[in-house]
């Protein structure tokens, strides 16, 4: 990574951050973002071009695959869904998570490993409002890239040494709370089942009784 971003600067940053964010969660985006901000006054880099390339990275590429979610990600969901146990009562539930907690999703989302690179999928499939998601997305991409970059410029050069088990911790802080956000969505499946039929009781678009895609 120390490599890339000597060569290409601003556009390694930029390009790795956004293309983690369209469904390519093996992209060190992060990693692009802190070397870079560690690297930044050896390869006579500017700290705020350094940030404004990791945010608007993610913003470009979480807005296409909203766009694409948006596009085919429902239809896959419709025809497909059930194959994987996600049938319109799970549908119906992600859909009412997003439209009650769409924001807050798509903003921390930012912040773990993996679950970035689908949240604008997922948003964009489950309807998200597009100003709303644009918004928190934007902010979202805007806090993650400022604060690992200052901190990361903060620390310096010393971050090559601890880059490596950095990125171990924060994956493995992300899997505990993936983990843990799992087992209480599951013990509250029921409740958010019942939820949700209440926020959509018509049938789903797509789904029988419901209208057509």
């Amino acid at each position: 990574m120390s490599a890339l971003v000597q060569h290409w600067g601003y556009l390694a940053v930029f390009l790795v951050a956004g293309l983690e964010s369209l469904c390519l969660p093996f992209l060190p985006g992060e990693t692009a973002l802190l070397t870079a901000a560690a690297l930044a006054p050896r390869l006579h880099l500017a700290i705020v071009a350094v940030i404004g390339a990791a945010a608007a990275g993610p913003i470009v590429g979480s807005a296409i695959g909203f766009a694409i979610g948006g596009w085919g990600g429902y239809r896959l969901l419709v025809r497909h869904g059930a194959k994987v146990h996600l049938g319109q009562s799970q549908v119906r539930v992600a859909h009412y998570l997003f439209r009650r907690h769409g924001g807050g999703i798509v903003f921390w989302s930012r912040f773990v490993p993996v679950l970035r690179s689908f949240a604008g999928l997922l948003a964009g499939a489950n309807r998200m409002s597009t100003l709303p998601f644009l918004a928190f997305n934007a902010a979202g991409s805007v806090v993650w890239a400022t604060a690992y970059g200052l901190a990361a410029y903060t620390v310096g050069t010393a971050f090559e040494d601890t880059s490596g088990w950095l990125a171990l911790g924060i994956g493995g802080v992300a899997v505990l709370l993936l983990a843990a956000a799992g087992l209480v969505l599951h013990g509250q499946s029921r409740r958010l089942e019942a939820r949700a039929e209440a926020a959509f009781p018509d049938p789903l678009p797509g789904y029988p009784g419901g209208s057509p895609l």
